[in-house]
């Protein structure tokens, strides 16, 4: 009874925590960002760098480099997924997006190399590009046909700017609107800006984006754009905090300690244990270095190099919140290939540097 009581607290504690640190900060802009992308941007924008029919080099590339600059999680990158899945992008350059975006992150990147250093931090980038382009490539090829059969089933219950913008704007106008919207999320998730000074930066940046809207989009442009948000917060919300306080109940029972002398070399089935535990548990942007440099003892040398990045590269992209929201998005079958290759190529990869590196 006590470690029900236990396991139950530890769950309510993690959903705390997520509440406090990424409702406001990450999810809100994120969803305001997904809801623009729905609501503003026409299909055909989308479908020219995201489409099925696209060069493959230039739409998995355009989203493998896409999260670089964006400090987001495995399941803050949800909603922008979903709006780019929904409005017509192919599920090659879609899940090729949904993997990039919380694994290279830029921030995440630096402080990979800076504190577990600068051999992992590389593996760590290089690593997560290439997977992500591969993911998207054999997601494509294994579901692609299927998609040229199915039309795009639409982001809400309402169409929304059928035609394109309503009102013919110039290119640095949506550039500028989009620009400030993602600028709102990095500067909010910044752990490294003062309180205040941030209050002021995404205060003026609000301000400049209310403007932009004012003068240059349609009523019934901003309308669509508040629906499609509440419209994709209502349906991925309640899964998300569910899944988050079943992971912190997982948690709760997960012998660290025998996990640690599992992942204690380069073999095959440490890299393979710890991409599994990576696509489970939750890691938060930023936090995946602590949990693998203290939690699970890489800075002692408890655990193995290649393990390492096996948990660098499948915990930031997947966890138990993000399996039932991309779930939610794409379907069973689709969401199970693609979590199975993100296990397989982190696993693969942590071999193949553990191997380089002795």
């Amino acid at each position: 009874m006590n470690g029900l009581v236990g396991a139950l607290w530890a769950g309510l504690e993690q959903l705390g925590e997520y509440l406090s640190a990424h409702v406001v900060t990450c999810l809100v802009p994120a969803f305001f960002i997904a809801g623009a992308i729905a609501a503003v941007i026409s299909k055909g924008t989308v479908l020219r760098y995201f489409g099925s029919k696209v060069k493959k080099w230039v739409s998995h590339g355009v989203a493998s480099i896409s999260g670089t600059i964006l400090a987001v999680c495995s399941c803050t990158v949800l909603p922008m997924f979903a709006g780019i899945y929904k409005r017509g992008g192919g599920i090659g350059p879609a899940t090729t997006f949904l993997y990039s975006g919380p694994a290279i992150n830029l921030l995440a990147i630096v402080l990979t190399a800076s504190v577990l250093g600068i051999g992992l931090g590389i593996a760590r980038a290089v690593g997560a590009i290439s997977v992500a382009i591969v993911i998207g490539l054999i997601m494509g090829a294994v579901f692609g046909r299927q998609e040229k059969n199915e039309a795009s089933v639409p982001i809400s219950t309402i169409e929304t700017n059928p035609n394109g913008d309503s009102k013919r704007r110039a290119w640095y106008v949506s550039f500028g609107f989009f620009a400030f919207l993602v600028l709102i999320l990095l500067i909010a998730a910044s752990g490294y800006i003062p309180l205040t000074l941030k209050a002021v930066i995404v205060g003026a940046l609000i301000i400049a984006t209310l403007a932009i809207v004012k003068f240059h989009y349609s009523r019934d442009e901003v309308s669509a754009w508040g629906h499609e948000t509440w419209w994709l917060a209502k349906r991925l919300v309640p899964i998300l905090l569910l899944g988050v306080f079943i992971t912190g109940v997982i948690g709760y029972f997960m012998p660290y300690d025998a996990v640690k002398g599992v992942l204690g070399g380069n073999l095959i089935f440490s890299c393979f244990i710890a991409s599994i535990i990576g696509a489970i548990l939750y890691m938060p942007t930023l936090l995946e270095v602590p949990i693998v440099g203290t939690l699970f003892g890489y800075s002692q040398g408890i655990i193995g190099a290649g393990p390492a990045l096996a948990l660098l590269l499948a915990g930031p992209s997947l966890s138990l919140p993000n399996m039932l929201l991309v779930w939610k998005t794409i379907g069973a079958r689709k969401t199970s290939v693609y979590i199975a290759l993100v296990v397989i190529f982190s696993t693969m990869l942590g071999i193949i540097y553990g191997m380089l590196v002795g």
